[in-house]
């Protein structure tokens, strides 16, 4: 297999985080137009998830929409379709992290995040999926940066966003149950 090096790697990178910083700014201008994605039952779940996680760093509120379909859909399918388009959503952060590593390196969390990724990659990926936070698009970031295989980041953010989906789809059918 042919690697990209010199200049190639250099437009391929540059290009990845111009896309990246598109998509982000689209999906932030238009973050209330996405949400007629519900209409679509599971596969709008699906959608309004993926898109909601594609932005970079600007919040586009997704566990809420999760929240909400817990309570009209099955909470379980909600968490299934909500965790994996977040999971897909998140291949930006690592595509921006291994287009332009030059990007996250030398910064004062950098060091950290470095460590914690080399030495419980996995078990990192999965906590901070699971945890709501904003800062999930840096271990993206780190983990692409690091070169972490691909399959290994999906599958940690895979079972730590179905898990967080989950409970946020369950608690939208709860707090919907107590009103009814």
């Amino acid at each position: 297999m042919n690697k990209l090096t010199g200049w190639k790697l250099t437009v391929v990178r540059v290009l990845v985080i111009l896309a990246v910083i598109a998509l982000t700014v689209l999906l932030f201008l238009n973050r209330d137009r996405v949400q007629e994605l519900e209409a679509l039952g599971y596969p709008g779940v699906f959608l309004l998830s993926l898109l909601s996680n594609a932005t970079l760093i600007l919040p586009v509120p997704g566990v809420l929409f999760t929240s909400a379909m817990g309570a009209v859909f099955n909470p379980y399918l909600v968490a299934l379709a909500a965790g994996s388009g977040a999971t897909i959503g998140e291949l930006t952060g690592y595509m921006a992290g291994f287009s332009g590593q030059g990007v996250i390196e030398n910064r004062k969390w950098y060091d950290k995040v470095t460590l914690w990724m080399q030495k419980y990659g996995g078990i990192t990926t999965l906590v901070l999926a699971f945890v709501p936070n904003p800062v999930f698009d840096i271990v993206g970031m780190v983990a692409g940066a690091l070169r972490m295989p691909l399959w290994k980041y999906l599958t940690f953010s895979w079972i730590g966003k179905v898990g967080k989906m989950l409970l946020f789809a369950l608690g939208g059918a709860q707090i919907y149950n107590l009103f009814s």
